[in-house]
Formats: structure tokens, C-alpha cells, sequence
């Protein structure tokens, strides 16, 4: 490595000696400034006491530092195949892009997956398909109780605060989704002018720090709430227990983006950390939840109001559906949150390791509610990588109504994976508050994209379906998804896991669920221990 280095060192000396004859004079003055330029460096790296490779390796040190940052880039476009990448692989982003552009958004010469691989997945086409339908089916949100529901599409753009998302990010979206007729979820930064910009649908977000709709002290205000409420592109509101890319934790917005722009919107100080509580102050038990979703859809009018959660427990779950069955009354929707789903910035700790992947979450909470009789009353969406026409299939097997994605939505709006969301540094101008980088993303040309990336995914899931021998999403069951479990073993999703009855946990708990549901309280989270 030394021989290489100085043999490397000879070289350059030799061809910047023959620049500086060729040129002349300045030449020589050029060199010397880089030589002195180079020597305090190396003296630097010398003396300074933070860094050992520079200590043992003067100047020549920074160029691991070099290559490091560049490390990201040099893996995703030069090293991964391209069914590799995390967390979306290159054949998808394409699709993605493809689908955007209104590019047809297909690949040829047959798959690169190992579909011999354990773990692979396939949907079961039928031998007689039926016709696509002419229109992608629609779900409408809203319970007995609901006096305004909403027509919900299979795809939707999920939480996204003002904040994370620059605001020519989020009027792309909200323009985009207004063509599209979709829903555009604010996040849980509060309703701001750039989530109705576009004139789309909104599913306004409400998490601990009740931004948008609280008292000075961070409490829940209720006057706020009927006159944010009240706003005709306001469809349904979500209150968020947690999310998936950091379940049990409130989120931070450093000071450095807390804008005066964004202090007011949010109702907090401004050029101050924001930070959302880990747990919510308007309740504090599953009884107290349920009454207070109950509160919100009265005060916002009769409109569909729901709540969105990573699952961690199933015990949690219950106790939730123990107290609906005792209130007499629940949400419209809930929205389920994968450990693998979200955009925010989290500790690496929360992002791999706390929280239910979606299949596991979203396959607990539609048995929860199946088996308390509840599922009738009560959609379910989906959210966490979802990105193209199989996801949301596979996500209304396992017992969603709809779906929703942020990351791929990012994508139709130019992202492209920087992965640098939370350091304010996002090189297409989509999840930064740095005006100059943000005017890089045109809102006119954008919006269409977004468009035409959420149209052709739902029209591809109606197609999918139709190849599967149905017509609606109501006639999907568990048999139609196989997993490769061995080298020789191929099991439905029917097989897989438990698909409880309608009333079956109320009637006669199954001796699987039977411990779980004895230790659900409605008037506690915790699991109570009976003897």
C-alpha cells in the first residue's frame, strides 16, 4: 500500500512539474500555494487529537472521509442490483418513475428475482379471469354514526407534515391528488394553506402535540379543532397513537426548521425544538380513547374520524375492541402503521427493532375486529411500503379496505432516495426547508406526476385483481396469496395464519386468543393478569 502510494505521490509530482514548465511563471506560484496549502493540512491532521486515521495518516486521511460520504450514491447506482436496494429496490423506483412520467412502467427479458427463494411470495392468478372493471373500486368511510362519509380510493398519499416535506413537495401533492381524486393525508403538523393548495381531499392528522388545534400549555383545544374541522377539503380526521418508523415516541423537529411559517401553523414558538409527546394527554385508557374519537366526530360535524397505529401488542388491541363493545360506539377507520413504513428521521434502534411489520399488524387488527363483530363498522387502511398495484392487493388479502404510501408518493414528485430527509439537505427540493433547494421542484409539472403514478398503481391493482378472478376487492380472500415457507413447501396465506369468525373472540374466545382476550381491559392499555 505504501510502495503504491508513493509511486502514486512520484506521479503527480512529475505531471504538475511538466504543467508548470509548459505554462510558465504563475504555474510555479500556483504549485507552491497548493504545497503550503497542503503542509498546514497535514500539520493539522497532525496535531489535532479527534481523529486517528488523520494522525497516523496526514492529508491522505481525508480521503476515506471522502469516499465514505460518497459511499450511499456509489452502492445505489453503481454496486446493488437491482432487486437489492433498501428500502425500495431499483426495479421499483423505475416502475415508479416510469409511471410518473406517464412512461409505460414495464421491464422486459423476464424477472431477476429467485422466486425459488424462501419467503417469496406470489399471487394465484385464475384460469378465467373476468373483465377489469372500467373504473378502480372505491371504499367509503364511515360508520353508523358517521353523517358525512367519504368515498376513500384503493391508494392514498399518506402522513406527511409540513415541516418534513418542503411546501412545493406537499402543493405538488395536494394538486396531484385533486386530479387524481384521492385523499392527501396532512401528517401531524397541522393543517397549513400548502395541504389545500391543490384543492384535493385531506384527511387531517392529529398526533400528541394536537399542533394546529391546541391551547398554549399543548393541550387539546376543542374550538380550534371545530373551526380547523370545519374546512370543506377536510374529509376525515386520523388521530395518531403511533407511527411505524418509531412507534412509543413523539417526533422532533429541530429548532433550525422551526420557521416562524411553521411555528404558526403548528401553535408553538417559534426557532424552538418541537417536540411531540410520547403519549397523549385528552385520554389515557381504551374507554377514554374511544369517547374521545367520539368527541371529535360530533365536534367536526358528523365527518369520518378514525385513529392510525403501529401495532406492538395484541392485548392493546382488544382492550381497544373491548371498549367500543362497552362505549357502544367506535371509529370509522384505523389505519395501520408497518415497522417498515415512514418517512420521519428515528433512532436506528425504533426503525429496526419496535413495532409489528404490517402483514403481522394488520392481520391482528382485522381478526381483532372480525372476531369482536366490529369489522362490518369499522375500514381499515393500510400503510407502509406500498408502492405499486401487487402491494395494494396483497394488502386487501391480509384484511385492508385501502391503502396508503408516502415514500412512493415522494418518489412520483422527484425523490430519489438521498436518504437524507433529516438533515435539510434533500438535493430535489422534497423533503427540505431550504428555499433554494425547494424551488428546484416545479409544482406544475410535479403535481401531473404524482397524478399519473396514483392513477396507473390503482388501475394495475384493478387489473391484478380481475387476473385473480375478481372483480372487487370484496371477493379477494386469503387462498389467493401463496409464501414459499421451504424448499418444497408453498402455503396460501389461509393456511398461514388464523382467520377468526365474525363475533368469535364475544361468543367463545379460540384457546389461541383466548389469554389475550382475558387480559384486555377497556379501562386499561396494560394486560390485566386474572387469576
Amino acid at each position: 500500500m505504501l510502495r503504491f502510494l508513493l509511486v502514486g505521490a512520484l506521479t503527480a509530482a512529475v505531471v504538475i512539474t511538466g504543467f508548470a514548465a509548459v505554462v510558465g511563471g504563475w504555474a510555479w506560484w500556483l504549485i507552491l500555494g497548493l504545497l503550503v496549502g497542503l503542509l498546514v493540512l497535514g500539520t493539522y491532521d497532525l496535531l489535532q487529537r479527534r481523529h486517528s486515521v488523520l494522525r497516523n495518516y496526514p492529508v491522505l486521511g481525508h480521503m476515506r472521509y471522502l469516499l465514505e460520504s460518497l459511499r450511499p450514491e456509489l452502492q445505489q447506482y453503481f454496486i446493488e442490483r437491482n432487486y437489492d436496494g433498501r428500502p425500495y429496490d431499483r426495479d421499483v423506483r423505475t416502475i415508479i418513475y416510469e409511471r410518473a412520467k406517464g412512461i409505460h412502467g414495464e421491464l422486459s427479458f423476464g424477472t431477476e428475482r429467485d422466486i425459488e427463494e424462501v419467503g417469496y411470495e406470489y399471487l394465484v392468478h385464475s384460469t378465467a379471469p373476468v373483465p377489469e372493471p372500467a373504473e378502480p373500486p372505491r371504499v367509503l368511510i364511515g360508520g353508523p354514526e358517521c353523517s358525512r362519509p367519504y368515498s376513500m380510493s384503493l391508494l392514498n398519499i399518506s402522513s406527511m407534515s409540513f415541516g418534513a416535506l418542503s411546501a412545493n413537495a406537499l402543493r405538488a401533492l395536494n394538486k396531484g391528488a385533486a386530479m387524481g381524486g384521492f385523499a392527501h393525508d396532512t401528517g401531524e403538523g397541522g393543517l397549513t394553506p400548502y395541504h389545500l393548495d391543490g384543492g384535493g381531499d385531506v384527511v387531517w392528522e392529529i398526533g400528541s402535540g394536537y399542533f394546529g388545534t391546541r391551547t398554549e400549555d399543548g393541550r387539546f383545544d376543542p374550538e380550534k379543532f371545530v373551526d380547523q374541522a370545519a374546512h370543506p377539503q377536510v374529509k376525515t380526521i386520523s388521530l395518531k397513537l403511533s407511527q411505524g418508523a418509531k412507534p412509543g415516541i413523539g417526533g422532533v423537529l429541530p429548532a433550525a426548521k422551526v420557521s416562524d411559517e411553521i411555528a404558526r401553523y403548528r401553535g408553538v414558538p417559534a426557532h424552538e425544538k418541537c417536540v411531540s409527546p410520547s403519549a397523549h394527554s385528552a385520554f389515557h385508557t381504551p374507554r377514554e380513547l374511544i369517547r374521545f374519537i367520539a368527541t371529535m366526530r360530533e365536534l367536526s360535524g358528523g365527518k369520518p374520524v378514525g385513529f392510525k397505529l403501529c401495532v406492538g401488542s395484541r392485548v392493546e388491541v382488544l382492550a381497544i375492541c373491548k371498549a367500543m363493545l362497552d362505549e357502544g360506539t367506535a371509529p370509522d377507520f384505523i389505519i395501520v402503521d408497518g415497522a417498515e413504513g415512514g418517512t420521519a428521521a428515528a433512532p436506528l434502534e425504533y426503525e429496526d427493532h419496535v413495532g409489528l411489520p404490517l402483514t403481522s399488524g394488520l392481520i391482528t387488527v382485522h381478526n381483532a375486529l372480525v372476531g369482536s363483530g366490529l369489522r362490518e363498522r369499522i375500514k381499515i387502511g393500510a400503510s407502509g411500503k406500498v408502492a405499486l398495484g401487487n402491494d395494494i392487493v396483497k394488502r386487501l388479502i391480509q384484511g385492508a379496505d385501502y391503502t396508503n404510501s408516502a415514500r412512493a408518493m415522494m418518489m412520483a414528485v422527484g425523490c430519489i432516495q438521498a436518504q437524507r430527509c433529516h438533515t435539510n439537505t434533500c438535493p430535489v427540493g422534497v423533503a427540505t426547508q431550504d428555499p433554494k433547494r425547494a424551488r428546484a421542484l416545479d409544482v406544475e409539472d410535479k403535481s401531473v406526476r404524482a397524478y399519473r403514478y396514483q392513477d396507473a398503481t390503482v388501475r394495475q391493482s384493478s387489473r391484478i385483481m380481475a387476473s385473480l378472478g375478481v372483480s372487487d376487492p370484496s371477493g379477494l380472500t386469503p387462498h389467493m396469496l401463496h409464501k414459499k415457507v421451504g424448499a418444497t413447501e408453498i402455503r396460501s396465506y389461509a393456511e398461514l395464519y388464523e382467520w377468526l369468525a365474525p363475533g368469535e373472540l364475544v361468543a367463545e374466545s379460540p384457546q389461541s386468543w383466548a389469554a389475550d382476550w382475558t387480559a384486555a381491559s377497556p379501562d386499561t392499555f396494560r394486560p390485566v393478569m386474572r387469576r
